[in-house]
C-alpha cells in the first residue's frame, strides 16, 4: 500500500483514473464502491475533524502545497496519489487547476442507530424521495446550522453522496448523520421502537395546505420533521402518520417554497422555540 512518504503517481486515464471518474456521475458504482469525491478546504477539513474515513488523498503532481494542504497529507489515513493537474481538475469538477487536495471518502453504514446524539433532544428531519441532489445538500447545511440531529432520505430519491449534494452542504454533510432508507416503514418502524424506549418523538410534516402555523408547534419535545417531494409533497404513508401538519405564512403572490427553503426555515423555527422556551398557548 501506498504510504505518505511515497506516493503513486497518476498521469494517464489509466484504471486507477477511471475508477476515480466513475465515482462522477455513476451512482451505482460510487455505492458498489462505497466512496465518493470530495475538494475543498472546509469539505475536506469537516471529513477529518468528523472522523470519516479517507480511502486516498490526491494532490496535483509538482504543485508546491499550502500549510493546510501539508497538514491534511499528514494527518488523514488510506493512499497517496500525485495526479496531473489537468486530471485533478476532470476530477474535482473545476475549469481550472487550482484544486489542492482531493479526497476518496468511504460511506458510512445506513444506520438509523447514526441518528443518536446522547444529551440532545431529537430533531430529525426526514427528505421524502427528493428528487434534486442540491436540495440535499442544502438541507445538510440547515440541519447543521439549526441545531438538528441528522437526516433521513427516504424512498427513490436522489443520492446524497451526488458531487451536487457534497458540493452544496459545503461540508455540512459530515458533520450531519444522514440516512438512507427505502420507505416511511423503515423510519415509522423505528420511531415505534423509540417511543417503547421512553423517547415520545412526535411527527410532524409540512404542507402549503396545512393549518397549524409553525409557531403552535411544541418543537421542545422529541420531533421527526418530515419534508416532502418538491413536486408531489409528502407520501400518504407520511400523511397518515403525522401527529400533525404544519403551514409557513406567507405574504405576497408565491404559492409555495422550495423544499429546502421551506425545511430551512422550519428548523430555523424549531432552534429559535428550543432556545427561547414552550410556544404560546392556544
Amino acid at each position: 500500500m501506498p504510504t505518505p512518504h511515497r506516493p503513486l503517481r497518476v498521469t494517464t486515464r489509466n484504471a486507477t483514473f477511471q475508477r476515480w471518474q466513475s465515482l462522477l456521475g455513476n451512482r451505482t458504482a460510487r455505492h458498489r464502491a462505497g466512496e465518493f469525491l470530495v475538494h475543498g478546504v472546509r469539505p475536506i477539513s469537516q471529513a477529518l475533524a468528523h472522523g470519516w474515513q479517507v480511502r486516498a488523498l490526491l494532490r496535483p503532481l509538482g504543485a508546491r502545497p499550502s500549510t493546510w494542504a501539508e497538514q491534511a497529507w499528514a494527518d488523514a489515513g488510506g493512499e497517496r496519489y500525485e495526479v496531473a493537474p489537468p486530471l485533478l481538475a476532470e476530477l474535482a469538477q473545476r475549469e481550472d487547476e487550482g484544486t489542492e487536495l482531493l479526497a476518496v471518502v468511504r460511506m458510512p453504514p445506513d444506520d438509523l442507530e447514526r441518528l443518536h446524539r446522547p444529551g440532545t433532544v431529537p430533531l430529525v428531519t426526514v427528505f421524502d424521495r427528493p428528487g434534486q441532489p442540491g436540495n440535499i445538500g442544502t438541507l445538510q447545511r440547515s440541519v447543521d446550522a439549526f441545531g438538528g440531529t441528522g437526516l433521513v432520505i427516504t424512498g427513490h430519491a436522489a443520492d446524497p453522496y451526488d458531487p451536487k449534494a457534497v458540493r452544496a452542504s459545503t461540508g455540512s454533510c459530515f458533520a450531519v448523520p444522514t440516512v438512507r432508507v427505502p420507505s416511511a416503514r423503515t423510519v415509522l418502524d423505528w420511531v415505534a421502537a423509540q417511543r417503547a424506549q421512553g423517547i415520545p418523538l412526535q411527527i410532524w410534516g409540512t404542507d402549503e395546505g396545512a393549518e397549524t402555523d409553525l409557531g403552535r408547534v411544541p418543537w421542545a419535545a422529541p420531533t421527526v420533521l418530515v419534508v416532502g417531494n418538491e413536486t408531489r409533497g409528502m407520501a400518504q404513508a407520511w400523511r397518515e402518520a403525522c401527529d400533525g401538519v404544519l403551514s409557513i405564512p406567507m405574504a405576497g403572490s408565491a404559492s409555495s417554497l422550495n423544499a429546502a427553503v421551506a425545511a430551512s426555515i422550519v428548523l430555523h423555527a424549531a432552534m429559535r422555540a428550543r432556545l427561547s422556551g414552550p410556544p404560546p398557548a392556544g
